[in-house]
């Protein structure tokens, strides 16, 4: 089942919190709709289910105009953060719920239900907690159970609002790797809302990037990751450095009068450590470096004018520079860009030449 949003307007007051939207979601499709609080996509998403109309634009389900159609009658699944399980039904109960409510005409018998419910455990890998009620699950085992419920009623498109946003990291890592699978297998078109960056590199097809009541970006991962069209999608996708004014001669930053039109930004992966100074290079002196599992974040302070970069290494790399530089803290280096991402200076960007994303 596709869905098309065309030119869909939401506003809460004068708040636009949908600006004429426009998006392509192809059938059996993992989209993910990223982006800070407030940026409109859980607004979206409850448009595309029927929990919210919109103001203007229209909702197609597989070129059919369901904009005005029910939310009973658009055969959409709909899972929450918080998981919406009824406490006073047992696990199977709450899996079989959609189907017993179900019109008589078109309810599946006893035997039909049990049958479709007890695959739906074995697909969540839980059939063997069916007697168990909720307050006895963990989060992530009642997130699955909520899935699961939404799948019964067999929906031609599954919506999920902030899915694992209530759970810790370990088991969130988890879950996504195992919605991935999941949806390798069943091919039900998915839209679901993730503040997440990481969480939404992982799980999907593609990543729509919103921004204030706008689409800023949309494409594949790595797509979005590696040719931000934004300077939001940039600073958003994770760390960044940033520098005002020109581009040396070897594609580092400096500033400069020549190009103050030009924001320039790296990565702090992208940055080479070095212990002599050449062409395009940063004069920076070592401030601190911290160890977190594999990757050392070291943070330079700038020799020119006392700003900060960031730069993120492995382990055994930061290791290697350390007994070969002597780079401890107090130690200087220089710092010479592998890749930069260059962006026009626009009325909102910050006018700092210190600022640090």
């Amino acid at each position: 089942m596709s869905i098309e949003v065309r030119n869909l307007v939401k506003r809460f007051g004068s708040l636009a919190v949908c600006d004429n939207l426009n998006l392509t979601i192809e059938s059996g499709e993992l989209v993910a709709l990223l982006g800070p609080s407030g940026s409109g996509k859980t607004t979206l998403l409850r448009i595309i289910a029927g929990l919210e109309k919109a103001d203007g634009g229209s909702v197609l389900f597989h070129g059919d105009d369901a904009t005005r159609t029910a939310v009973r009658e658009r055969n959409v699944g709909f899972v929450f953060q918080h998981y919406a399980l009824f406490p006073q039904m047992n696990i199977f109960e709450n899996v079989a719920f959609g189907l017993r409510v179900r019109p008589k005409a078109t309810r599946p018998s006893e035997a039909e239900i049990r049958a479709k419910v007890s695959d739906l455990l074995k697909l969540v890998q839980l059939d063997w907690l069916a007697e168990r009620y909720p307050h006895q699950l963990s989060g992530g085992q009642r997130q699955r159970i909520a899935l699961a419920r939404a799948l019964a009623v067999e929906p031609k498109v599954l919506l999920l609002d902030e899915p694992f946003g209530a759970l810790d990291a370990k088991v969130r890592k988890e879950l996504r790797r195992w919605l991935r699978r999941l949806h390798d297998e069943m091919h039900v078109t998915s839209v679901f809302v993730t503040h997440d960056q990481e969480e939404a590199m992982e799980v999907a097809d593609r990543i729509v990037v919103m921004n204030q009541g706008r689409i800023e970006q949309d494409g594949r991962p790595d797509e979005v990751y590696d040719h931000p069209a934004t300077p939001f999608v940039l600073q958003f996708l994770g760390d960044v450095n940033l520098f005002h004014g020109r581009t040396g001669r070897s594609g580092g930053p400096h500033e400069g009068a020549a190009d103050q039109g030009t924001v320039t930004y790296v990565r702090p992966h992208e940055l080479q450590v070095l212990g002599h100074e050449m062409p395009g290079a940063l004069p920076v002196r070592l401030q601190q470096a911290l160890t977190v599992g594999p990757n050392t974040r070291l943070e330079f302070r700038r020799l020119d004018d006392e700003s900060y970069i960031d730069v993120e290494l492995p382990r055994a790399e930061y290791l290697g520079l350390r007994e070969q530089l002597k780079l401890e803290p107090g130690a200087q280096a220089w710092l010479l860009p592998r890749r930069v991402t260059r962006f026009a200076v626009t009325p909102e960007e910050p006018q700092d030449p210190a600022a640090m994303i």
